[in-house]
């Protein structure tokens, strides 16, 4: 290839036919392609996961399930899918598949957090930051941001209200590859305009995503051999704060354990941390305060190795927030400086040294982790940096032990069961 950077700007014309029929049993959903017609030109999905993958989206047109007597969503419920021109207020590259799956995914999470406004924003499919905030989106924008402002580089950022010219602002004064809200306070899309490549996407379904709490959709898989997996799309069971269960358990000698009840506001947090959950590969654990996240372990194959892995993150970032706000310099920035700059090495020293002191900005946090803990060696990482209280979906056969790993903490830690694991592969 004679020039490399070609993949990425070359569009493949996807073959996918107009609409798309499925039949389970006797029941049959149809599908409609989703196409837009962009500067005169009739564009579907820019690309795949990747530029060699041709793409498309449809939308669900005609029927509904009753299998199983569960409530199955229908047509006109779509939210990414029923994006047309004049929803998108800016078309920028106009967008491929991980640009819409990042917008799905950020519904998916905010859909558990409608009672105040909340931002989400979202990195390949898995949440970089999350906050909500009685003080209004702008303020919701600004926490999830600083939760994680490296990842956050190129993300896509999702709202659950009107977008104001305030948080217009602290978007535009950052990169990313689109905004999307159920609509725009004046002026905020001239500011967002800024960015000439940004994807401004006014998506209506955004501002009554309670509609989907209660309902679910058919989850379809694809193996690589070309099979189908299908399964009920997840249902968060904890939507307040009384839906979290006691975390109690039975010793071997047949002693029952129990550990403290969460306060109000740790409740409240857990709650928060658990719908940001349903969004976040699994296995996975979040690290929150104050309604918004600290620190997520995404994806790893063992339950102690990912408390450690968001540990880190939370380290990391916590460092590179005091190194940019007092340096103007990543952290990075500033250790390549240091290097060479005896000043900038005492100052990076005194950066990692007040991290280390604020446990990376972990004491206080609560933590919620998308299975049990098969051990209590998570319980024991996280309450070694200040945790103070923990959701988890129980169930584990050392159930006691993990119990008592709260309870053996100064000051004891708090801890509730879901009753639900919200594993997502």
């Amino acid at each position: 290839m004679s020039d490399i950077k070609a993949m990425y700007s070359t569009i493949h014309k996807d073959a996918f036919p107009e609409t798309l029929t499925i039949l389970l049993g006797e029941e049959k959903l149809v599908f409609h392609k989703r196409t837009w017609n962009l500067g005169g030109e009739e564009k579907g999905l820019r690309y795949g996961e990747n530029p060699d993958q041709p793409a498309a989206l449809y939308a669900l047109r005609e029927g509904t399930l009753t299998c199983g007597g569960l409530r199955w969503r229908g047509p006109g419920k779509g939210i990414v899918s029923e994006l047309s021109e004049r929803h998108m207020l800016q078309a920028g590259k106009h967008p491929g598949k991980i640009n819409l799956t990042d917008v799905d995914n950020g519904a998916n999470i905010l859909q558990y957090l409608t009672e105040r406004p909340a931002a989400a924003i979202l990195k390949h499919n898995n949440p970089c930051g999350v906050a909500w905030s009685k003080d209004g989106i702008a303020d919701a924008v600004d926490k999830a941001f600083w939760c994680d402002r490296i990842a956050a580089f190129g993300g896509a950022v999702v709202v659950n209200c009107t977008l104001s010219r305030q948080a217009a602002e602290l978007l535009a004064a950052n990169y990313f590859e689109v905004v999307a809200a159920p609509d725009f306070e004046s002026g905020a899309v001239e500011i967002l305009k800024g960015r000439k490549n940004l994807r401004i996407m006014e998506l209506p379904g955004l501002g009554r995503l309670e509609e989907l709490t209660s309902s679910a959709f058919l989850d379809i898989k694809c193996l690589a051999d070309g099979g189908l997996i299908v399964q009920k799309s997840f249902v968060n069971r904890i939507t307040t704060e009384k839906d979290f269960l006691p975390a109690t358990a039975c010793r071997g000698d047949g002693l029952a354990v129990s550990a403290r009840q969460p306060d109000r506001q740790e409740l409240e947090d857990l709650r928060f941390a658990w719908a940001v959950e349903t969004g976040v590969t699994s296995n996975s654990v979040i690290f929150a305060r104050n309604g918004a996240t600290l620190a997520i372990g995404t994806g790893e194959q063992d339950r102690v190795g990912c408390v450690e892995l968001a540990i880190h993150k939370a380290y990391t970032k916590y460092a590179d927030t005091l190194a940019f706000r007092e340096q103007g310099l990543s952290l990075y920035e500033l250790k390549q400086k240091a290097a060479q700059d005896k000043g900038s090495a005492a100052k990076l020293e005194d950066i990692m040294a007040r991290t280390q002191e604020a446990h990376g900005g972990l004491v206080g946090s609560r933590l919620v982790s998308d299975g049990f803990f098969p051990f209590r060696d998570g319980v024991d990482v996280a309450v070694a940096q200040g945790v103070v209280a923990i959701a988890q979906p129980g169930g584990s056969l050392r159930d006691a032990e993990v119990i008592m790993a709260c309870n053996e903490s100064r000051p004891q830690v708090a801890m509730v069961f879901t009753g639900q694991r919200s594993f997502r592969h």
